[in-house]
């Protein structure tokens, strides 16, 4: 098996996608499966495949100047694919080097998988286009309907692909590194340096401070909970353009900026709770790393993260774009250590089952079923003429 990876997202770039890549290729050199990867990004020597990565012209994302968007390229990339000679391509995103790389696939005989990660027609809402959301689900249906299996994180989130006509869908779920997350990295003299103590727990909120994790929500989530006398100090981690705005609306919160590592696992360990109302999560692995870190967490019924929580025992469930179900769900976790206690632990349990080798053992598996035969390929072919 060779497998050739296009992707837009690659440390040194960092975000869900990239981390959850950077695990599957772990999980690759380890089970001798050959790869390499087209990415505008290169990872440092310090990263032990950045050897496979094959670099390719881009143009800046405007709206996001640290994103990179890739030319798709011509003959010096077909030669050195060709010179790899994959047997399946991988295409994470829907760009044009996917749709470059999905007709070279094509082109050759090779079956070729997508990956469903970011739920950018969810997007549209947020920057005063919903109308253009059926649009942005039939260029979807017409992307990922040129792939031969296609890979969703979550069954919520399969489930939505399927009723927008994109299937049939299979499970590449994530893992999480339990060592990295751990509540033993609690950190007291963190916690006093925000004001958070045993009659003020620490409210944490981990993501990127962009308009679409529906951030809008967490201002009026605070709001009502001031209201409501509730003890608590809320802190925020992570950068983006909203965070003036925020600033401005929260001025009792706690800004940390972006944080990464053992930094970014302290601030973890040392809140209380964690809250996430974002409706565009495709999975959310700030969820998952909070679960891990021991905090009970609260998140909405739309999009991926709820099916992450066991309701009423990691964590809650709230009906997205409800403030008062959301803080209905947040005041007895602020007010009541037992029960956060309680819910924490059973969190950290539950992070326990979801083991990287695993997971991406049973896609390295899917893919094996591509392998040998022809039938399935030439159904895809012809569909794509």
């Amino acid at each position: 098996m060779r497998v050739v990876y296009f992707t837009e997202s690659l440390y040194p770039l960092v975000d869900g996608v990239s981390r959850t890549l950077a695990r599957l290729f772990d999980s690759l050199l380890e089970e001798g499966v050959d790869f390499r990867i087209v990415s505008p990004f290169v990872p440092s020597e310090r990263v032990r495949w950045s050897d496979r990565v094959l670099a390719v012209p881009f143009v800046h994302f405007p709206p996001y100047p640290d994103y990179r968007v890739s030319r798709p390229s011509g003959r010096a990339l077909r030669d050195r694919l060709d010179e790899f000679d994959p047997t399946l391509v991988h295409v994470v995103s829907p760009t044009p080097m996917a749709i470059w790389a999905q007709r070279w696939a094509r082109r050759r005989g090779i079956p070729s998988v997508a990956s469903f990660h970011t739920h950018f027609v969810s997007y549209f809402r947020f920057y005063g286009l919903r109308l253009l959301e059926p649009l942005g689900w039939a260029g979807l249906r017409w992307f990922y309907g040129r792939s031969e299996k296609i890979y969703a994180p979550t069954r919520t989130i399969a489930a939505e692909l399927a009723a927008h006509g994109i299937g049939p869908v299979e499970i590449w779920s994530r893992g999480i590194d339990l060592e990295a997350f751990d509540p033993a990295l609690r950190d007291s003299r963190l916690r006093a340096s925000i004001g958070g103590d045993d009659s003020a727990p620490v409210l944490l909120l981990v993501s990127r401070l962009v308009k679409e994790k529906d951030l809008a929500d967490l201002i009026e989530i605070d709001r009502m909970l001031r209201e409501r006398g509730a003890p608590f100090r809320l802190a925020l981690v992570g950068d983006g353009p909203m965070r003036e705005e925020l600033q401005e609306a929260l001025p009792e919160a706690y800004f940390a900026g972006h944080q990464s590592g053992v930094e970014l696992a302290r601030w973890y360990a040392s809140a209380d709770v964690f809250v996430f109302p974002s409706t565009t999560e495709t999975l959310g692995n700030v969820v998952l790393e909070a679960l891990a870190s021991g905090l009970p967490a609260v998140v909405v019924d739309e999009g991926g993260p709820q099916d992450l929580i066991a309701d009423g025992e990691t964590g809650f469930i709230a009906p997205a774009k409800d403030i008062e179900a959301i803080v209905d769900r947040l005041l007895p976790l602020l007010r009541d250590a037992a029960l956060r206690a309680r819910m924490g632990d059973a969190a950290r349990r539950s992070a326990r089952g979801r083991d990287w080798r695993v997971i991406n053992r049973g896609l390295i598996s899917s893919y094996s079923e591509l392998l040998p035969g022809e039938p399935e390929r030439s159904r895809i072919e012809s569909r794509d003429r």
